[in-house]
């Protein structure tokens, strides 16, 4: 870049800052924003401690995160389900045409497909979905990672630099995990998922590993995790609650479209978790719900609520709620909580037609 135009570059920049300190007051999110700028400003102040590399890393982070959420913000009222799996898997193998079957099955639904952007079952997965309802998060590697000619040279095509800020966008927009067989990336991919939301960083969402019919990859992984984690108490006897395994599509939709039959989503607000429903319970049923689950709770119940004053802003403020002290420990237990609460109250018409509606 030429002097002049590095010249150009700060006088645009300075006119952007100006008019970004003009309007925000008014920002609903100045709070964070500020937050932001003033992080890139300590480390300005820092620069001789902070390396070239590191300001690079740092600036196509932000790229990568700009490109991503400006990209899902158009479709955040339609769910989502990420599809893992091999990229070196054929369209001629069982494990292709299962992925390209699923994919297809939850589109029916009103579902949409996010997947890595590569070959293998991340092409299964487009394919199946169709280009209107994909998206693909694609990332440049020495081999394999081209992306599929389904998605190649769509706007919901994104191609990202770091796999971390591309992981963020797989996990952070997806209301549910599928899982194909695959190799390593796969198997990181598996485990990652269990770990975030054994530790409550993720999720509540369903996370299924699907097999084709009388296939035994994720049945013999079960086994594993079952035998060398479970029975030596490396993990929760609950744990295995986080994941369904099967070889049947209508077992694997029906785990999406179960989980969201009641449940909405959740977050927290202070110490306490925040359970958003589309209906609202009975008290007998919310009676149920202490008598079973007290296990969980660190002190007082389970109670019914309204949007607190935390969630003015919030899209969900016109749902009902349940607030509770969560352990943040027993997260299979929580998975559990979820499916009765999905076997309670009595969803419309409508809200039973759509669950991919959030």
């Amino acid at each position: 870049m030429t002097s002049s135009a590095s010249f150009d570059t700060l006088e645009s920049l300075q006119a952007d800052i100006a008019k970004l300190f003009e309007d925000l007051p008014m920002s609903k999110h100045r709070r964070y924003i500020i937050q932001a700028l003033a992080t890139i400003v300590r480390l300005a102040h820092k620069s001789e401690e902070i390396e070239r590399l590191d300001w690079k890393i740092l600036s196509s982070s932000l790229t990568d995160m700009e490109r991503g959420f400006q990209l899902f913000y158009a479709y955040r009222h339609v769910r989502k389900v990420t599809i893992f799996g091999s990229a070196r898997l054929s369209p001629q193998t069982p494990e292709y045409r299962m992925a390209y079957e699923f994919a297809r099955y939850v589109c029916r639904l009103g579902f949409m497909v996010m997947t890595g952007g590569g070959g293998g079952i991340m092409q299964a997965g487009n394919e199946g979905a169709g280009r209107e309802n994909s998206f693909g998060l694609n990332i440049q590697l020495p081999f394999e990672q081209q992306a599929n000619p389904i998605i190649e040279g769509d706007p919901k095509l994104i191609h990202f630099k770091y796999f971390f800020t591309r992981k963020l966008f797989l996990l952070k927009e997806s209301d549910a995990i599928a899982l194909f067989p695959g190799g390593f990336g796969t198997q990181d991919e598996a485990f990652e998922c269990m770990t975030l939301s054994q530790t409550g960083k993720f999720g509540p969402i369903p996370l299924i590993l699907i097999d084709h019919p009388g296939g035994d990859y994720w049945r013999s992984w079960s086994e594993y995790i079952d035998k060398q984690l479970v029975q030596k108490g490396l993990v929760s006897p609950d744990d295995p609650s986080l994941y369904t395994v099967t070889d049947n599509l209508d077992v694997a939709c029906n785990a999406i479209t179960s989980f969201y039959q009641v449940y909405h989503s959740s977050r927290y607000v202070g110490d306490r978790l925040v359970i958003r429903l589309k209906v609202e319970l009975s008290d007998a049923e919310v009676e149920q719900l202490n008598h079973d689950f007290s296990d969980i709770l660190v002190t007082g119940r389970i109670e019914k609520s309204q949007a607190l004053p935390q969630e003015a802003q919030d899209e969900t403020f016109e749902l009902p709620r349940l607030l509770l002290y969560f352990n943040q420990r027993d997260l299979g237990r929580l998975y559990q909580l979820i499916a009765v609460i999905n076997r309670m109250g009595t969803p419309s018409a409508e809200e039973k037609a759509h669950p991919e509606r959030k």
